[in-house]
């Protein structure tokens, strides 16, 4: 590039030519096929395959570092090592910034930090969701203390976005030490298989101070992120299924807190009934069943959209439709660990109904449980806090609730699962609900204990017993007779009637209390 100034407007084009190429190809050809290489596509690929084609307008593109210690002065490429800009996807506007692994290994210092904070005020001033591309070595040592200042200013803003606009993080490559908070702070991260790493600590220092051995993916890879610690939403197999899957996601979700999300005409009948239902749960109590099957069946095409999907799987939560429009869908999983609820199972589900909540998203729960998961392990590590989470979640939110009982809904997680109770604006039952306290063999027991032990034949003494309790309390009119119940309906009813019941509540207001916010048991 001439250091001289141009003259003439037509070498000032020319410059600008100059410069605009300079600054897209910033990687050297090295670089970029080391990338590929690695199954990882560059920064500006990432962006282009991201959003609509044509619709990306680049931002801070001749940005440039202003480091001059450590020979950094000898190479101040263009745009450093971001990639910030707007675009669309679907024709919906989006903020995005996408770090560039082949410039200074996408560490972070000064100059990428104004620039992903610019864009990110900008995705706030216009109320558009951001998303964040991750592919970075983590902190710009050369730049020092200034680089852990420009982290800061990022959390910040995460922060302040938080409720207010989506946010959404993409980890495609390395994410560590510091890095990795800014993830955890938006709303969604997702992974990929095999190429992305998130961890506070790497496999080096974790051998030094604890002398333990551990490779970069069990560590901190995709599906340990996905199954173990649940910081990850969703680990895709290779980075452009994770990309459609991040569009797909977008397609359920506003753009900002005051709006609602779009609705999108599926053709499917709201008025459908579909009998397979009335089948879908055993007659034996204690068999298992998918709900996720019970989901398919009800909601528009059978689309759902799982999040979370590897981790606590006795719960499931995601995203789907109800004649057009988004909901978040909450369940109990009958098919694993029973539907109890335990802390995993609280807390993945306690951050998908505030989000529902936040933007304005409907919840609908279909409840199958038997109670929370007992033993010393649940207790001693906080099952009673992390349990409020999830009763705090429901009783707060103020979007329209809907749940349906399907099976049992025993004890204190009967209330938790957005029961009337935690203020539910509809909650039906199937004619299987079973609403008590405990199961029939272990409510007997407890009731009936004397009587039992008295009576010359104790075993049927106790199986009359547990008739008696069956027909007073294992069936939803109990519960529909204190109005705890507002219908009890035909499984293959479910369908119309929740879509009734949303449309119902379209025009909901909640005034609720004066308040800098609540103190969630976190």
């Amino acid at each position: 590039m001439s250091a001289e100034v141009p003259e003439t407007t037509e070498e000032r084009l020319a410059q600008l030519e100059e410069r605009r190429h300079e600054a897209v190809h910033a990687s050297s050809e090295q670089a970029v096929e080391k990338q590929h290489d690695k199954g990882k596509l560059t920064a500006r690929e990432r962006i282009d395959r991201l959003l609509d084609e044509g619709s990306f307008q680049e931002l801070d593109t001749f940005v440039r570092h202003r480091t001059y210690e450590f020979d950094m002065e000898k190479h101040r490429p263009f745009g450093d090592a971001v990639v910030t800009g707007h675009g669309a996807i679907d024709g919906r506007p989006v903020c995005v910034f996408s770090q560039d692994f082949t410039v200074f290994g996408g560490s972070l210092g000064e100059v990428m930090a104004e620039k992903i904070g610019k864009v990110m005020d900008l995705a706030a001033k216009i109320g558009c969701p951001v998303i964040g591309i991750n592919d970075s070595g983590g902190a710009r040592i050369q730049e020092g203390v200034v680089s852990l200042a420009a982290y800061g200013n990022v959390f910040s803003r995460n922060i302040q976005c938080s409720g207010v606009i989506p946010q959404i993080s993409l980890v495609m490559g390395p994410c560590a030490g510091g890095a990795v908070y800014s993830p955890a702070i938006t709303d969604f991260v997702f992974m990929v298989q095999e190429t992305s790493h998130m961890f506070i600590t790497g496999p080096d220092v974790i051998k030094t101070v604890t002398d333990e051995d551990v490779e970069f993916e069990d560590l901190g890879g995709a599906m340990t992120h996905a199954t173990t610690s649940g910081v990850a939403h969703f680990a895709s197999e290779s980075e452009d299924a994770c990309l459609e899957d991040v569009r797909y996601l977008m397609s359920f979700l506003p753009q900002n807190n005051l709006e609602t999300p779009l609705r999108l005409d599926s053709g499917d009948d709201p008025d459908r009934m579909d009998e397979e239902l009335d089948r879908i749960v055993p007659d034996n109590p204690n068999k298992p069943y998918d709900m996720r099957d019970v989901f398919s069946h009800v909601v528009d095409d059978g689309e759902f959209f799982e999040v979370h999907e590897h981790y606590a799987t006795n719960m499931v939560v995601g995203f789907a439709r109800l004649a057009g429009n988004a909901v978040g869908m909450v369940g109990n999983q009958p098919s694993q660990l029973a539907g109890v609820l335990d802390i995993d199972a609280s807390v993945k589900a306690a951050r998908f109904v505030r989000f529902c909540d936040a933007f304005n998203i409907p919840l609908v729960t279909f409840a199958d449980v038997p109670g929370f998961l007992p033993g010393t392990e649940q207790e001693w590590n906080g099952i009673i806090r992390h349990g409020a989470k999830l009763i705090y979640a429901f009783t707060e939110a103020t979007v329209p609730k809907l749940t349906v009982v399907t099976r049992k809904a025993y004890g204190g997680a009967y209330d938790v699962m957005s029961s009337k109770h935690m203020l539910a604006d509809f909650n039906f039952a199937w004619p299987t609900a079973e609403v008590a306290v405990m199961g029939p063999d272990g409510a007997v027991n407890i009731i009936h204990r004397r009587d039992i032990a008295n009576s010359p034949t104790p075993e049927e003494r106790r199986q009359k017993l547990i008739t008696e309790y069956k027909a007073r309390f294992a069936n939803p009119y109990s519960a529909a007779e204190r109005g705890y119940i507002d219908d009890v309906l035909i499984p293959h009813e479910t369908r119309p009637r929740l879509i009734r019941a949303l449309a119902t509540l379209q025009t909901k207001r909640v005034a609720v209390p004066k308040r800098k916010h609540g103190n969630i048991p976190l």
